[in-house]
């Protein structure tokens, strides 16, 4: 597997954090509170995007990481709202640049995979960026196993190597699981999972009544309004409680103790709200927490749907 390593030479922390709450639900006091909390913690690895927060995330961070660029991974990604050409890859890297007042990142991402583009287009820009000694590591967001399969071999015709996979991965959100990692651990690609909560639910906040974006923000309305999704996290809390911890805690730690998991992606818009995250790091993760934990979510059904093999 991909080993990451900062420009130092340190390896990647055990988690990366995620900037997209910068300034939008965090503010630049907030945001700078959060980035001291990390690197307090240990962590190495800092993750934004040209479309997060009209760019003021890649700002934000890249003020932040300005007098330490040597001791940390700064990875960004292709504008999302855009087609993945050579053109737009480019383009919107010049502008993540411009943002983060920075000459190169570490690892540039493609956001999404695009039906409309061929992959030999984007890459093309991708390995102009290698030449230029811009991007150090190359990923992909979103991607079904084939497609982290055929960015592989697409990229190798460039001479490239698709080293990072950001998928979508927690307690009720399983699906990598099937053929995403087993692709990636087959192709030597990393996997940094976002999501770890669930966008909130995993927390256990909303079995005691609270509100937040799975109520507010339809797109995580949609992707979480399954029943037995609740029922899983509102076991999540007694759990936690007995093993002396937070829901919040072991849904992390869940996601960390996967053996594909290179660094599972935490955020929030606050230090306190962080917290339980970061505690995540130093929880021991056994394997019978993780069987009991798995046991409350659903095993989704193997690639050849031949139920009799699960």
């Amino acid at each position: 597997m991909t080993q990451l390593t900062t420009r130092s030479g340190r390896p990647v922390s055990p988690f990366c954090f995620g900037t997209m709450q910068y300034g939008g639900t965090a503010d630049q006091a907030a945001s700078d509170a959060l980035y001291a909390a990390c690197r307090e913690a240990g962590i190495n690895f800092f993750d934004t995007a040209y479309v997060y927060t009209e760019g003021r995330s890649e700002e934000y961070l890249g003020a932040q990481v300005a007098h330490e660029l040597d001791d940390v991974i700064v990875a960004t990604k292709v504008a999302q709202d855009q087609p993945s050409t050579k053109d737009v890859v480019l383009s919107s890297f010049a502008a993540s640049l411009e943002r983060l007042k920075m000459d190169r990142v570490d690892l540039l991402y493609l956001h999404r995979f695009d039906d409309d583009t061929p992959l030999e287009n984007s890459m093309e820009g991708f390995a102009e960026l290698k030449a230029r000694g811009q991007v150090r590591y190359i990923g992909v967001s979103n991607f079904a196993a084939w497609q982290v399969a055929k960015a592989c071999h697409v990229a190798a015709e460039f001479d490239l190597k698709i080293d990072v996979l950001q998928p979508m991965y927690n307690l009720v959100k399983r699906q990598a699981e099937v053929e995403i990692l087993p692709a990636c651990a087959v192709y030597d690609v990393a996997v940094a999972p976002y999501s770890p909560l669930g966008g909130g639910l995993l927390t256990g906040k909303y079995a005691g009544g609270a509100s937040g974006r799975l109520h507010d923000v339809e797109m995580y309305k949609n992707r979480y309004n399954v029943p037995w999704m609740h029922e899983t996290a509102s076991k999540l809390p007694e759990l936690a409680e007995k093993y002396g911890t937070n829901a919040t805690t072991l849904a992390v730690a869940w996601v960390a103790h996967n053996p594909l998991v290179v660094a599972p992606i935490i955020s929030a818009r606050s230090v306190e709200q962080l917290q339980p995250s970061l505690d995540a790091m130093a929880f021991e993760m056994t394997d019978e927490i993780y069987a009991e934990m798995t046991a409350l979510s659903q095993t989704p059904p193997p690639a050849t749907d031949r139920l009799e093999e699960a």
